[in-house]
């Protein structure tokens, strides 16, 4: 239930706080006082789009704050995408500014005007002056049944699963189409597989290779340089391993009587170990290497077939492996392709779902549009057109995103004529009662708690604009309504009435919202009964019509 609704600077008005109560709620006034800018503004703070046109001439931005009752379910979802405000309430907020740009928050924190929308929408609902006329359309009609059978996600689903199909199908007369030069590509690839896998490459071999080749190829230069580094260490008579031990003879007997020849010393005697060492590693080193000419000429030919590959290809030779495994993982994608019989298996099992889908959808229709016709004759026989009947009309169609059904609303306006489509009802009257009906019946099945009417009784008057009246009343008893109207049958039977006043202050049109008391409430629906004055006769017929 909408509680309050707080504007600062929308249009024509400065400053407004609205304070709305449950059952039905009237909002009245001259025309051009701006009472649909309160809608407007409501669905600003609702998430709907953000005109710049909203913010009051001459200002900065404009602000609209709508607080709502929650419930449990509601504070569950909020709480999930972490808004939740005071269990219970909802605040939705917009701030618009004069170039186009707005901000919008849920409980005090800024969301995307989608999440805001989102919000809104589980909140209130707004049918606008001419709701009627989008349900001449077929989508339309279907859409409506779908939300008061409760099948809205169902039909969801079936939207998803009949986009499944339709690609399997796209991809399976691709495949079909496709087949030739598929196979002209699965013959290509499969030889550069061969040729690729031919070559045994090991992930590192080519490092490996590399360093194995330049050693064989400098094997007799290596053992040399090798041998004779070891023999200059230790081995001549003039080595230096020989020269070292000498020194460290000669400084261990002085390092006795100066300490401070002690460092030197070491490090001279550590010297001469790892000259020790380094000699007889040099000689292992040069006795394991072999002049191995055999070897040398195979790992040649071995880099020369990886050479001519990675030219081919136009790679490096480490690049070789990896671009096998692509040309495998391509190769399997293609055979997936071409598996006609798989594919179409594909696209039976996604028909298949869609059938089984589109006949519970269909079963939920039917059934739904029979209730939904009682629920809609009943309501338009309440509104003067007693012996009018309503139907719903289901065919089978082609399938398609929403099913298999045809869905029209017909009207046949006596017992005895055949109906026919609504779009063809002549009577403007008819049409808005009719359409009205349809929008109360199925208001009773949505699940928000507010329902917004903007001059739904357009083209009525009279006794049926009296019957529209208590007819609000009593879907006021089970929603919250709000309800724009310039009929006084209409305004008289709700339970609490605003008077949207337009007023000049320093030569500026300014609009102001007041909840009216008796008396005005009996001025109120005075003016609206007509005549330039208010007489005595049109208060007395103002207190008949607001008598329960």
């Amino acid at each position: 239930m909408l509680r309050t609704l707080r504007l600062r600077d929308i249009v024509l008005v400065e400053v407004a706080e609205i304070e709305f109560g449950p059952g039905f709620n009237v909002l009245s006034g001259e025309t051009g006082a701006g009472k649909s800018i309160l809608l407007d503004a409501l669905g600003l703070a609702l998430g709907h789009r953000a005109d710049a046109k909203l913010v009051r001439e001459g200002c900065a931005r404009a602000d609209v704050v709508a607080e709502f009752a929650s419930h449990e379910g509601l504070d569950a979802w909020l709480a999930e995408r972490e808004i939740a405000g005071d269990p219970g309430t909802v605040l939705l907020r917009r701030v618009l500014e004069s170039d186009g740009r707005s901000r919008a928050f849920v409980n005090g924190q800024p969301v995307p005007a989608t999440l805001l929308r989102e919000t809104g929408e589980q909140l209130l609902d707004i049918h606008g002056q001419h709701a009627h006329q989008r349900l001449l359309t077929g989508s339309a009609q279907r859409a409506l049944l779908d939300a008061f059978a409760g099948i809205e996600a169902e039909v969801l689903r079936l939207q998803n699963c009949w986009a499944t199909w339709q690609d399997a199908e796209s991809v399976l007369a691709n495949a079909r189409e496709a087949g030739d030069q598929i196979q002209q590509d699965r013959e290509r690839l499969n030889w550069q597989i061969d040729e690729l896998a031919a070559l045994k490459l090991a992930p590192d071999e080519w490092q490996e290779l590399e360093t194995e080749q330049k050693r064989l190829a400098h094997a007799a230069a290596l053992i040399e340089g090798a041998r004779g580094a070891a023999e200059a260490l230790q081995e001549d008579d003039s080595a230096i391993n020989r020269q070292l031990s000498r020194l460290v003879a000669r400084l261990r007997p002085l390092a006795l009587i100066d300490p401070t020849l002690t460092p030197p010393l070491e490090l001279l005697e550590g010297a001469a170990i790892q000259a020790a060492e380094a000699a007889g590693a040099l000689s292992h080193y040069a006795d394991r290497i072999d002049l191995d000419p055999e070897r040398l000429a195979e790992v040649d030919r071995r880099l020369g077939a990886i050479h001519t590959a990675a030219r081919k290809y136009r790679l490096s030779p480490e690049d070789l492996t990896v671009e096998l495994n692509r040309l495998q993982e391509r190769l399997i994608e293609l055979d997936r392709s071409v598996d006609l019989k798989g594919l179409q298996e594909a696209a039976d099992r996604a028909r298949q779902q869609y059938d089984q889908l589109a006949l519970n959808i269909g079963v939920a229709r039917r059934e739904a549009g029979g209730r939904l016709a009682a629920a809609v004759s009943s309501g338009i026989a309440g509104l003067g057109m007693a012996s009018s009947r309503f139907e719903v009309a289901i065919d089978s169609a082609d399938p398609g995103p929403a099913g298999t059904e045809r869905v029209e609303f017909q009207i046949a306006g006596h017992s005895a004529s055949a109906p026919r489509p609504l779009a063809k009802v002549g009577s403007g009257g008819e049409l808005s009662r009719v359409g009205l009906a349809i929008t109360v019946a199925a208001a009773t099945t949505q699940p928000v708690g507010t329902l917004v009417f903007d001059e739904a009784d357009s083209g009525v008057g009279g006794a049926v604009a009296e019957l529209i009246g208590r007819l609000m009343r009593r879907l006021g008893e089970v929603r919250q309504v709000l309800c724009v109207t310039h009929l006084p049958q209409v305004a008289a039977r709700a339970h609490q009435h605003f008077e949207v006043i337009k007023r000049t202050a320093d030569g500026r049109p300014l609009t102001s919202v007041h909840a009216l008391d008796e008396d005005a409430r009996i001025e109120e629906i005075a003016r609206m009964l007509g005549g330039v004055e208010i007489t005595a006769t049109t208060r007395s017929h103002a207190r008949e019509l607001l008598a329960p």
